[in-house]
């Protein structure tokens, strides 16, 4: 199937403590359907000396989120779903409450 949403798209959260906010995603996991998306679902991580930290301790880092609890926003700031239009020989990916192609 093809992916709805991908690396660089402005998201908003639907459900959770996160609702409401908006980023952008860094990765897609798709065989995990999820997505981490850029300073949201923070948590910390408590990590031991390395040579690449040799100072270790408490780190905060985004966890992934499901990727049904977050959709694309529009180009007037609201979420919305995605579908799929053939445009010549291309597939894209168009917004449904705007109808407009969703670039990338």
């Amino acid at each position: 199937m093809a992916a709805k949403i991908k690396k660089g798209d402005r998201v908003v959260v639907l459900t959770g403590k996160d609702k409401g906010r908006q980023g952008n995603v860094l990765k897609v996991l798709p065989k995990e359907d999820r997505v981490v998306v850029e300073g949201l679902n923070m948590v910390q991580r408590h990590t031991r000396p390395t040579q690449s930290d040799p100072q270790g301790g408490i780190k905060n880092k985004e966890a992934a989120l499901h990727i049904s609890n977050v959709a694309i926003v529009d180009s007037k700031g609201k979420p919305t779903r995605v579908g799929f239009r053939v445009d010549g020989d291309k597939k894209v990916r168009v917004a449904k409450t705007t109808g407009e192609v969703i670039n990338g």
